[in-house]
């Protein structure tokens, strides 16, 4: 079976968050099982020269998007034993940052549609096109439109994965109406139309053959109106298609017994990951402490994560014998927040805005406790590299958190981490202190540590899961 990954950023081309690591490691498991998974994504300005050295165009072409003609180059080339495709347009995406632009629509328009005339000039048709997120949310309405009669698309079948519903792609019904050559018929509330505008993601929710969301407690956590961002309803009506997978990491890449940016390798030991703890204590200008613990954040800086608790929790936290890790970048008020924490404790809180990866991996090595008091959690991967490196996830009970960290029981011994269930301050303070108490207590803590990496969090199960999808959608077709 033929699978074609269409997406707007993918692992080791061009990253913001998760979205990225999937697509990067997903097509990689599935062909490992047999598939044959191509990628097709923008060919962005920060993709390096060097990455795509033997990349060859196999095609140029034109894309008509409304009243514009615009030139597209199609590069091909393999990563891993991964076939890659980059769409080639300097105007729409050779910029500074992926994302964040007024032109949104236009440009990610543009991907769609030149993701479609693209498999006119490639060797072999997919049986299924699987898209993910908003951007290109638009190819399934197409599949169902403008392409539908053409024999070359006919019978190609499309998945939909949500991985943060959230983030939507609205914009005018004039804009779209442009972009995609289509009347304000396809503006009703069984199509396009949302609360006045047009949305991407309604329209892959509506179009597409099978949905897919990041996690099973999410798939049904989206379709109530506390998490459904005014798309339960649809959510609801698609119920019947709509699967939870929950994601995974690659294990080889995240390996704290081969990971070159970590100084001490381990797989359990606790000696040895304190080892790691005294390299980051001096790296980030921290007491330098074994017995103190770290908790650690390695996060996007924004209201959905929880920070508001954490910021409510503060005085009780700093009560506590601990150090706090924070590396990210986001809203101003969190960074201020924490700049400020380091400023006011520069021995016990560290901060470091931006994204390195290396130093992620020393903080996942070094720290004992990983906090993740989401408001919403889709699926998260943080928690899942947490517990590979012997950190234990404190989170809160929601979305893929809730589906990936089981509550340690002192009683039965059971358990991978911590959580709480209430979206307060008082009750995530509360769990703090439960793991703290539990750190104190050696034996113990090594029994966390070890039934968290006694779980399997490759690709290999959720890949299966795809498999089984995928081979529904091709006996429908």
């Amino acid at each position: 079976m033929n699978i074609l990954f269409a997406a707007s950023e993918a692992v080791p081309f061009a990253k913001t968050g998760g979205l990225g690591d999937v697509v990067g490691a997903l097509p990689k498991a599935l062909a490992a099982q047999g598939m044959t998974v191509s990628v097709i994504m923008p060919h962005y300005g920060e993709i390096k020269d060097d990455a795509i050295r033997s990349f060859r165009r196999v095609a140029s072409f034109t894309v008509k998007l409304g009243w514009r003609n615009q030139a597209c180059n199609l590069l091909e080339g393999h990563v891993d034993g991964i076939r890659y495709y980059l769409i080639v347009n300097d105007y729409y995406y050779k910029r500074g940052t992926l994302y964040g632009y007024d032109d949104e629509a236009e440009r990610y328009a543009f991907f769609c549609f030149a993701v479609l005339e693209g498999l006119r000039y490639i060797d072999e048709r997919p049986a299924i096109i699987h898209c993910h997120d908003w951007q290109t949310g638009i190819i399934p309405f197409l599949l169902k439109t403008r392409y539908r009669d053409i024999p070359l698309y006919r019978g190609i079948r499309s998945l939909f994965t949500i991985h943060n519903l959230r983030y939507q792609g609205v914009f005018s019904q004039e804009t779209l109406c442009d972009l995609l050559g289509v009347g304000r018929d396809m503006f009703t509330l069984d199509k396009l139309e949302f609360y006045g505008g047009g949305s991407c993601m309604k329209a892959g929710i509506l179009y597409a053959d099978k949905l897919t969301t990041v996690s099973r407690t999410y798939a049904e956590e989206i379709q109530t109106p506390v998490h459904g961002e005014k798309l339960d309803g649809v959510l609801r009506l698609r119920s019947p298609d709509l699967t939870g997978i929950v994601n995974g990491i690659d294990t080889d890449l995240f390996d704290p017994m081969r990971d070159p940016a970590i100084a001490f390798p381990y797989r359990t030991s606790i000696a040895k990951k304190r080892k790691n703890k005294a390299v980051l204590q001096r790296e980030l200008g921290l007491d330098e402490a074994e017995d103190v613990p770290v908790l650690a954040i390695v996060s996007r800086l924004v209201e959905q994560k929880g920070l508001d608790l954490l910021e409510g929790a503060l005085e009780g936290l700093l009560a506590e014998s601990l150090q706090l890790v924070v590396l990210g970048s986001g809203e101003a008020r969190y960074e201020e927040l924490f700049a400020r924490l380091a400023s006011e404790h520069p021995r016990r809180v560290a901060v470091r805005f931006g994204f390195d990866d290396a130093l992620a991996r020393r903080i996942y090595a070094g720290s004992d406790i990983y906090l993740m008091p989401s408001q919403f959690e889709p699926c998260g991967l943080s928690q899942l590299l947490a517990l590979r490196y012997g950190t234990v996830p404190l989170v809160r009970e929601t979305g893929g958190l809730k589906d990936t960290v089981q509550a340690y029981d002192e009683y039965t011994g059971n358990g991978t981490g911590f959580s709480f269930r209430r979206y307060h301050a008082a009750d995530f303070l509360l769990a703090v202190r439960r793991a703290l108490t539990l750190y104190r207590n050696a034996p113990e803590w090594q029994r966390i540590v070890d039934n968290g990496a006694q779980r399997n969090y490759s690709w290999s199960a959720s890949a299966r899961d795809y498999a089984a999808v995928y081979r529904e959608l091709a006996g429908n077709g």
